[in-house]
């Protein structure tokens, strides 16, 4: 490995986001499911979780757009689950505040919420939004404002709307600085150790297996 890439590499684990992730349930178009991982991996997350939770939606493995997700799928771990419950005990396990997509009336607008705390992001489609289920397990709804006719945004781009409001929040809070207060040194170590592996590696596939 050349210095350059060596030292890109650091910087890029020195950046990363130990404390936020995404859930992304029953979205069915592997092209935007794509789109999200490029855009968490631009922002700095390490791993995310999709959900399906419908009945006919259940299957072994989950298959990523290779263009749309250009690449990101090798440095974001995607954790694919069909149990609504097994997959939300894993995201309780690492990040305390669930905030789901769900325009009710008491959703909090995106621009009031403190996204440099340890969060999960869930996002539903775009026809049907969440299931009463994940909503369930999510602590608190937000919204992201909007000014025209239209009141829902396609699931990629509210993804990343969201994503770069956190960047904004963290960025001004010092986050992505050599103080990253969001992984510990040793996890950093860690995952500095396993994207030089995956550096040396073939891409990972694009389809991921289902957890549960």
């Amino acid at each position: 490995m050349k210095p350059e890439r060596l030292s890109r590499i650091r910087t890029v684990v020195q950046r990363r986001q130990g404390n936020i992730t995404v859930v992304l349930e029953n979205v069915h178009d592997p092209h935007n499911i794509g789109a999200v991982l490029r855009s968490c991996e631009s922002v700095g997350l390490v791993e995310i979780f999709v959900l399906y939770s419908e009945p006919q939606l259940d299957q072994e493995r989950l298959l990523l757009g290779k263009r749309t997700a250009a690449g990101a799928r090798k440095w974001v771990d995607v954790h694919f689950y069909t149990d609504v419950e097994a997959c939300f005990d894993h995201v309780r396990t690492h990040y305390k505040q669930i905030w789901g997509t769900h325009l009710g009336t008491k959703a909090v607008d995106l621009y009031d919420i403190d996204l440099t705390q340890s969060v999960a992001l869930v996002f539903g489609n775009e026809h049907n939004g969440l299931s009463q289920e994940a909503l369930a397990h999510c602590d608190d709804n937000f919204v992201i404002p909007q000014m025209g006719f239209v009141q829902s945004l396609n699931i990629s781009v509210a993804c990343a709307v969201t994503l770069y409001e956190a960047l904004r929040q963290r960025r001004a809070a010092g986050m992505y600085g050599p103080d990253n207060p969001t992984m510990s040194p040793e996890a950093r170590r860690a995952l500095l150790d396993e994207y030089i592996r995956r550096h040396d590696a073939r891409s990972k596939n694009r389809s991921v297996p289902k957890i549960k």
